[in-house]
């Protein structure tokens, strides 16, 4: 019985591999790879990041959630500062094609230049391919990629689940706590954390 049950397991799991899909990712796995194309028309992978800290920030403007933050100022002072110290900042648009939140190259541009958001690119994924390899659920969801291609973070923002931007004053970063705990050689306190905010509209 047991030997067809893993006969079975196998058999699945070369299905999924055979028909090109993959396991979402997982803290304390190696982070999946991808190519992605953002805002500017270049593409990026995480490999190329080798050796550097990358955040992945899922967004969608319309969210109230994600404005909380940005109307706030909290995520671009976020940006600016883990920017400045050799962090590669990629947030995703995963938004489809006429759902709330999606984004052409030149509205997400314009948006950057008026909000004086600061990340690395802004990646642009309207097939929700990269949302699904990461199993991004909310917009923010934030990960945390270690020099070494290993994911150390996944989760909210932060411990204030709400929509009020004067929630972001007192509250726990959850991102920033990675990012400080690792690179002073410790290991990442709270590597987990539940996301909140509005589901990432992904193509039906």
């Amino acid at each position: 019985m047991r030997g067809k049950f893993a006969a079975c397991v196998t058999f699945a799991m070369a299905a999924m591999l055979a028909a090109g899909l993959a396991w979402a990712a997982r803290v304390g796995e190696r982070a999946p790879d991808f190519t992605a194309t953002d805002s500017n028309g270049k593409t990026h992978t995480i490999s190329e990041y080798a050796g550097k800290y990358v955040v992945l920030e899922w967004t969608n403007r319309d969210c109230p959630f994600t404005r909380k933050h940005y109307e706030s100022g909290n995520m671009q002072r976020l940006q600016h500062e883990w920017t400045s110290r050799g962090v590669i900042w990629l947030t995703v648009a995963s938004s489809a094609p006429g759902a709330q939140g999606y984004v052409t190259a030149a509205d997400e541009n314009a948006y950057l230049a008026k909000s004086g958001a600061a990340p690395t690119a802004v990646l642009l994924d309207p097939a929700g391919t990269l949302g699904h390899l990461y199993d991004a659920k909310t917009t923010p969801h934030m990960f945390v990629i270690s020099p070494q291609g290993t994911l150390i973070y996944d989760g909210a923002i932060d411990d204030r689940a709400t929509t009020d931007p004067a929630d972001v004053t007192g509250a726990k970063n959850y991102v920033s706590l990675a990012l400080e705990e690792a690179m002073a050689g410790k290991a990442v306190s709270v590597p987990t954390s539940r996301p909140y905010g509005c589901s990432v509209k992904y193509k039906d």
